[in-house]
């Protein structure tokens, strides 16, 4: 069993003198994910950003633990995986040397070759074509891939199915079913219930405006 842990302890953001949200605290542990629910424009993404340490919190404490190590903020950003729409691509990339370069920085979970990671993302004809030519549910199901597929104890996910048709979405719920067990998944929607119908646990960013 995984003893990887994110603790929030009254965790607030404010932006000159209007807080975006305030007094969130929540433990997030292994096989126990999370949605983070809100409208668009709610504060989500901060919340997201937040626990991820890219932004700095400007009221109370968050702490992170993974492999029975407890990590600071400043150390942690290599236990994180990311997807989110505000997430860019290297589009002068072909998908193999975008994944050869994000294996550089980041290791894939164990078993996975660049080739068995293209065959997932079911993009095999596409392979030596450059990201930029892709179509945006294309560019989701890499983003997606990269997050899920890279070996990080978390796992944070912005309206993750942006872009995806039906299809794609099955193939989405399947991705992360297959690779969940023993991380912490975190995922950020506005309410579209296939992005988070894995999740046991909900936080909702309204209840701390």
């Amino acid at each position: 069993m995984s003893s990887a842990q994110i603790s929030l302890r009254n965790v607030g953001k404010r932006y000159n003198h209007e807080w975006i949200f305030r007094g969130v605290s929540h433990n997030f542990k292994a096989n126990e994910h999370t949605v983070i629910l809100g409208a668009n424009g709610s504060g989500k993404s901060t919340l997201l950003q937040t626990i991820l340490g890219s932004t700095v919190v400007s009221e109370g404490e968050l702490s992170y633990s993974a492999n029975g190590t407890e990590y600071e903020v400043e150390e942690s950003l290599g236990l994180f995986s990311l997807a989110t729409p505000y997430l860019e691509l290297i589009e002068e990339f072909t998908l193999i040397e975008m994944l050869e370069f994000h294996q550089k920085m980041k290791a894939f979970r164990v078993g996975l070759t660049i080739d068995s990671i293209v065959e997932t993302l079911y993009l095999t004809d596409a392979k030596n074509k450059a990201i930029k030519y892709y179509s945006s549910g294309m560019k989701q199901r890499v983003k997606l891939g990269l997050a899920l597929l890279s070996d990080t104890p978390f796992v944070l996910l912005d309206e993750p199915t942006s872009n995806l048709d039906a299809k794609a979405i099955e193939w989405y719920k399947t991705l992360v079913e297959n690779n969940m067990k023993d991380r912490i998944v975190i995922v950020c929607s506005n309410d579209q219930k296939d992005e988070f119908s894995f999740c046991t646990k909900q936080l909702n960013i309204m209840d701390h405006k």
